[in-house]
């Protein structure tokens, strides 16, 4: 029973740790992409228009449902949920901050740690495609289905580029801390966050972002068309397909899919931190902070990490217009996953010369 409580405090307080993430980032987009566009921005509900995404969230609470005729009722109510709960379960797996002692009882600032973690992260950003396609199908109309077909496309092109950018992050983790063993125990976020504790030598950090950038560039733009987030936000382009794969849904199964879309931007996010940026490590300042702050501070590390990679998906929307679709494809197919390839050949290569030593040798 105990078990069960802590279990169930763990999955609350992660799912309001994002939705009060997702109003901040709400909040923060359109006051950014205000501030780079000449404009003012929210400004009337709440300081600063804060409260903004609130009354937009309530809106859409009590806003009356609307179930189009020819939907399959079943699906079409499923699909809103299908699309929120990987990315809830893909947080899960993301430490935040390192452990800590209350009493006798040790407190992990993670909600599971799993030896095949970054398996089960492209597993559930796999399951986020269903619910598009089902969303679309099932809504008995054109353009969602158009919209959905689409989705289907995008996301086995760039699911693809991304798989391989974490093949390098798996076998470096292996490699860094106890020699080749199959990357098995690598896979899990919190060895991959200890492997980048310390430096590389004097002031530089030992994040992975340095050996591997080219990990890094791949995983973050696939980041970017895994999320359906400017310029590869071809699903659900307004222009052409009148809002996408949710446009038969209205009130809170709409503002279902609105918070699947923000809670995987802090996602990719989150894990590009931890397994490029050392996740929660950085100067604890022990000796010069009170006891609590200092720590406090993994947590701010990491936060502070997130929200600047957020801070990226931002700065892109205000900038880059929208690709053409066949430019998406091509990009992703062509373009994209060669890179991957080639990156993770020469990296093995390296890697193996380094463990096992030169064939010629």
């Amino acid at each position: 029973m105990a078990t069960f409580i802590e279990a169930a405090i763990t999955v609350i307080a992660a799912f309001a740790l994002l939705l009060v993430n997702t109003l901040l980032l709400v909040w923060t987009e359109r006051k950014v992409v205000a501030d780079m566009q000449a404009r003012i921005g929210p400004n009337r509900a709440g300081p600063f228009g804060l409260l903004i995404t609130l009354a937009d969230g309530m809106k859409l609470f009590f806003k009356e449902q609307i179930t189009p005729r020819k939907a399959e009722v079943g699906i079409y109510l499923m699909a809103p949920i299908l699309a929120l709960l990987p990315a809830l379960l893909i947080f899960l797996n993301i430490p935040i901050g390192g452990s800590f002692h209350i009493g006798d009882r040790l407190i992990t600032l993670q909600g599971v740690d799993l030896n095949v973690a970054v398996l089960l992260i492209l597993a559930f950003s796999s399951l986020a495609v269903y619910a598009v396609v089902l969303a679309g199908w099932s809504s008995g109309s054109k353009y969602p289905l158009l919209g959905a077909v689409r989705s289907t496309a995008q996301a086995i092109s760039y699911e693809t580029a991304m798989a391989l950018s974490l093949i390098p992050v798996v076998l470096f983790t292996s490699s860094q801390l106890a020699g080749f063993d199959g990357g098995v125990g690598a896979m899990s976020l919190a060895t991959i966050v200890e492997a980048q504790a310390g430096s590389f030598g004097g002031p530089i950090p030992a994040w992975f972002l340095f050996p591997l950038v080219p990990s890094f560039l791949v995983f973050m733009i696939a980041g970017f068309a895994e999320t359906n987030r400017a310029p590869f936000d071809l699903v659900e382009a307004e222009q052409e397909l009148v809002g996408g794969f949710h446009t038969e849904y209205s009130g809170i199964r709409f503002a279902m899919f609105f918070l699947a879309e923000y809670i995987n931007m802090f996602n990719i996010s989150a894990i590009a931190a931890t397994l490029f940026l050392g996740g929660w490590n950085g100067p604890t300042f022990s000796g010069v902070l009170p006891a609590f702050f200092a720590g406090a501070m993994p947590v701010v590390w990491f936060m502070v990490k997130t929200w600047a990679l957020l801070f990226m998906f931002i700065w892109v929307r205000a900038t880059l217009p929208r690709m053409r679709y066949d430019q998406l494809m091509q990009f992703g197919w062509k373009r994209l996953i060669p890179v991957g390839l080639a990156w993770l050949v020469a990296f093995t290569v390296v890697t193996s010369v380094r463990q096992f030593g030169a064939p010629w040798s």
